[in-house]
């Protein structure tokens, strides 16, 4: 695909192809056009692509640093394998053919030898459509590792296990209130998408609460500032449910119709009613441990202010907007759980 430059909302020189491209540094795919002289065929720079309906034009700085990629002069590019001793930094060029031939006989000697254990692959951020997994899945190898298990794989966890699926996506700019844990302004990365439409949340009277435990450039700008102790975010968030449930702010049409309550009562009080209102007052039961208070006491935060942001959570509804992807899910042991009880604040209020 090629643009007409004549048609580019920036004067552009003819002496010029924009072609579009995308960043190596994420898979957001946020939008980027590369400037390709027409006379030597090379990259001039890059930037944002305005008719990108995500991004809209506007990248973070790896986007434009990409050229830094294509023209790095230490950039490799051809495969090497080790001259001198490890760690010292010597290496000579090889064929693609014997590291094929190396490799392959040295997994082989491990499969057959049945030592799956101590063979794992290991990528970037995957781009394979499953073909890698497949193919260690033949050789018997749960040994799959990428950039996702240590950034987003604990958020999805949890995302997945609520509705099946692991990846949502808020509405930010027609919020009413918006919670953030980890898709912050000035992080960057494909989170420059949510930082445009948080900011036209905000804009448009949105309110937002931001759980960091750094005083951050959001935190600096949001309503609320959070700063809990390291890994009790999980707590906080069933804190906020407590208050939506206590004072009756959830949705219940959304509950009636999307929960399976008739399911959860005849496993947990098949004596029980079958009836909605029996669910209600059972689930409230249930969370009733989490009070404000007892929030304070687990996560250093005042309840005064956990009661306000569970009220203001409720009193928005369907228009509560919020996201966890890194930070506290991926930096705490069973973080998983941040995503699940974040989820459940979202089931509630019918977002």
């Amino acid at each position: 695909v090629e643009y007409d430059a004549t048609a580019w909302p920036r004067r552009v020189e003819r002496r010029y192809r924009l072609v579009p491209t995308i960043c190596f540094n994420c898979e957001a795919a946020c939008g980027l056009v590369a400037y390709v002289d027409k006379a030597s065929g090379k990259i001039q720079k890059l930037e944002g692509n305005p008719y990108h309906p995500g991004s809209r034009g506007r990248n973070c700085a790896k986007g434009p640093a990409t050229i830094n990629q294509v023209t790095d002069p230490e950039r490799i590019l051809y495969p090497l394998k080790r001259s001198g001793p490890r760690g010292s930094g010597q290496f000579e060029r090889t064929t693609w053919d014997e590291v094929i031939a190396t490799f392959a006989a040295r997994i082989r000697k491990a499969l057959v030898e049945g030592r799956r254990t101590e063979v794992m692959y290991h990528v970037g951020r995957p781009g394979h459509d499953g073909y890698m997994d497949r193919v260690l899945q033949a050789w018997g190898v749960d040994g799959h590792n990428s950039h996702t298990n240590v950034c987003s794989a604990a958020a999805r966890l949890g995302y997945v296990t609520w509705s099946g699926a692991d990846r949502p996506s808020p509405d930010h700019a027609r919020a009413k209130f918006i919670l953030l844990i980890s898709s912050h302004l000035e992080t960057g990365h494909y989170f420059n998408p949510h930082a445009q439409r948080i900011i036209e949340g905000k804009m448009a009277g949105a309110k937002i609460a931001t759980v960091d435990v750094r005083l951050s450039n959001t935190a600096s700008m949001s309503d609320w500032w959070i700063a809990p102790h390291p890994g009790t975010e999980a707590a906080l968030l069933l804190g906020f449910a407590r208050v939506i449930l206590a004072e009756g702010l959830e949705d219940r049409d959304f509950l009636r119709r999307w929960v399976n309550w008739r399911e959860w009562l005849a496993a947990k009080h098949p004596s029980r009613e079958r009836a909605f209102e029996t669910f209600l007052d059972l689930v409230r039961k249930e969370y009733d441990l989490f009070t404000p208070e007892w929030v304070a006491g687990e996560c250093g935060v005042d309840a005064k202010t956990v009661r306000e942001i569970g009220r203001a959570i409720g009193e928005a509804k369907s228009a509560f907007a919020s996201h966890v992807w890194r930070s506290a899910a991926s930096g705490n042991e069973g973080g998983w759980q941040v995503a699940r009880c974040l989820l459940f604040l979202n089931v509630l209020t019918g977002s």
